[in-house]
């Protein structure tokens, strides 16, 4: 009963990772603008990768699997704020055309 329990769980929580990466895949298609496309991205892949490695912790069968596969995901989300950081800084100071993209308020 409690690996039925456990599977539709990881099974939820995958379906959920993948809703979140697709999110994230239509964003960067949908989207002209790099800035919007960055922030799409991140967040996209931010919030699926928490719900495939909670997946992967839930459905591991021993304690010592479980402990270590939150370590990738610590390392991506330190990695991947960084990269998005980057990216759009190299664009704000690339791009000679920045203000044509922003809505005037």
């Amino acid at each position: 009963m409690i690996e039925w329990i456990r599977f539709w769980i990881s099974a939820a929580l995958l379906a959920a990772g993948l809703v979140f990466f697709s999110g994230a895949a239509l964003g960067n298609c949908r989207f002209d603008y790099i800035m919007n496309r960055v922030h799409a991205g991140g967040l996209g892949d931010t919030m699926g990768l928490f719900c495939v490695i909670a997946a992967l912790v839930v459905s591991a069968e021993g304690g010592w699997e479980a402990c270590k596969l939150p370590l990738p995901l610590i390392f991506l989300w330190l990695c991947s704020p960084v990269s998005s950081h980057f990216l759009a800084q190299m664009e704000y100071y690339t791009n000679e055309n920045l203000y044509e993209h922003m809505e005037r308020l």
